[in-house]
């Protein structure tokens, strides 16, 4: 009788942890990102006029953490390329992003301009004959914080063209970034070893919501930075 009772205890015990474990808070799990639909949210922005430009550059959430702060991604961006607006002059509205982690909709938390290896001024050059830019968007909300930035990523034309976005854009500027970050750079004194991974399929393939109608291939990178 003794021994059918601890039995019957030991069976409850397992199947209270079974149950614990089974219930995963979004919130605390350690991973690269959260897919945005599933939780409500999309892999395309709002850029207005119906339109979304697509989060096409994921940086992971087990990236070191000093990258994924306003002025460590900052710093990232500088070491491949990229750095803060001409003379900090933004034209248009912010763009905003619902990554599905309970925030809803978020404005950008920072938009960066190819700097053509100047950082103080580089953008201003972007800024007349078109380049790659970028805007920034965290995913640290309630239902999945994963801390790992979206990055809406674009190839522009010149200011004569109203800095539309390229033939191809969001493929060709992802693309152009992804290369970029590949390996060692550094910048500040901060070293970075970014690894690269192309998540093919990982959003809608085509031109269905798509800004300006250019079609996507679907494929999301997603940068792991580790500083060294």
């Amino acid at each position: 009788m003794v021994a059918t009772s601890l039995l019957l205890a030991c069976l409850a015990s397992v199947a209270s942890t079974v149950s614990s474990l089974s219930i995963v808070d979004r919130s605390a799990a350690a991973t690269a990102f959260f897919n945005p639909v599933d939780g409500g949210g999309s892999w395309l922005n709002n850029a207005g006029g119906g339109g979304g430009e697509p989060l096409n550059v994921v940086i992971s959430g087990l990236s070191s953490p000093d990258v994924l702060t306003d002025d460590g991604v900052l710093n990232f961006a500088r070491s491949i390329g990229f750095s803060t607006e001409c003379f900090g002059i933004h034209l248009g509205d912010p763009q905003s992003a619902n990554l599905g982690d309970g925030h809803g909709f978020v404005n950008q938390t920072v938009e960066l301009r190819q700097d053509f290896g100047n950082a103080d001024v580089g953008t201003c050059l972007e800024s007349l004959i078109g380049g790659n830019h970028f805007r920034v968007y965290r995913q640290n909300g309630p239902s999945a914080n994963s801390g790992a930035l979206f990055l809406a990523v674009s190839q522009e034309e010149n200011v004569n063209e109203g800095h539309t976005i390229s033939p191809d854009g969001y493929d060709v500027g992802r693309d152009a970034l992804a290369a970029a970050a590949t390996g060692k750079t550094s910048f500040g004194g901060v070293n970075y070893s970014t690894e690269v991974q192309r998540l093919e399929n990982e959003m809608p393939a085509g031109a269905n919501g798509v800004n300006h109608g250019i079609a996507v291939d679907g494929a999301v990178v997603l940068l792991t930075v580790t500083i060294e």
